[in-house]
């Protein structure tokens, strides 16, 4: 402000002072002083040149700074939108897993429950949006990726439940308890020893989902992306 401040007065006395050389132009004019009168009359007309410029060019900058104003406003409003759309399910970084087989002489069950003493069981990891998008449309059809990682909760949950049964001791479990342990145990064959596995009893005991046609379909989708296995009876 300052600056302008001082262009004015600057342009203002220049102003006065001509306007004063004018007033004085009825008399005869000594010939020098009509040529200073041209060069300032010159001189004025070449700055406001420059000060038209140089608006020209601060007209210029501010498009541009509204041009990345709206730039940041869009980029503000997309993260805004991923913040407000955080999926549910966050994948989780895989951690290696080492395989212990039981020994021949145990049940298997009887081995894994050593393990889930100390966490009862492993839990799948989540779909990543990649591994989503990885997966042919014919299969996906209208799932979400937010319904695909329900579904593997789901089976995180009777996991848990089952494998947490099946840890503790006879005399701590209900009768309903007892009977399910006992079915656990009975399941067990060759194929899922040293594994971690629930069937559709497990899922309709432990969760409310609904085994259905859909989630057969998802079942496939989570073998795709090698999260799980089928094993035939």
């Amino acid at each position: 402000m300052a600056d302008l401040e001082e262009i004015y007065q600057h342009f203002q006395n220049k102003l006065s002072s001509l306007q004063c050389m004018l007033d004085l132009s009825a008399a005869d004019l000594p010939q020098q002083k009509i040529k200073k009168l041209g060069q300032e009359v010159l001189g004025l007309g070449r700055m406001l040149e420059e000060f038209e410029k140089c608006v020209d060019q601060q007209k210029e900058q501010l498009l541009q700074l509204k041009e990345l104003e709206k730039l940041f406003q869009n980029y503000l409003e997309s993260v805004q939108h991923m913040k407000d759309n955080f999926p549910a399910h966050i994948p989780k970084r895989k951690s290696p897993v080492k395989d212990n087989k039981p020994a021949d002489n145990q049940p298997a069950w009887a081995e894994k429950t050593k393990k889930i003493s100390r966490n009862f069981a492993k839990e799948m990891d989540y779909i990543t949006t990649r591994e989503y998008e990885s997966i042919p449309h014919y299969m996906k059809g209208r799932v979400s990726y937010e319904q695909l990682n329900a579904v593997v909760e789901g089976i995180n949950t009777a996991v848990a439940a089952k494998y947490k049964i099946l840890c503790q001791p006879l005399k701590a479990l209900n009768n309903h308890s007892r009977k399910l342990q006992q079915r656990f145990k009975d399941q067990e064959t060759k194929d899922t020893r040293g594994q971690f596995f629930v069937v559709e009893e497990d899922m309709h005991e432990f969760t409310q989902m609904k085994v259905d046609k859909r989630f057969q379909g998802i079942l496939n989708m989570l073998r795709q992306c090698q999260r799980l296995r089928e094993v035939k009876k």
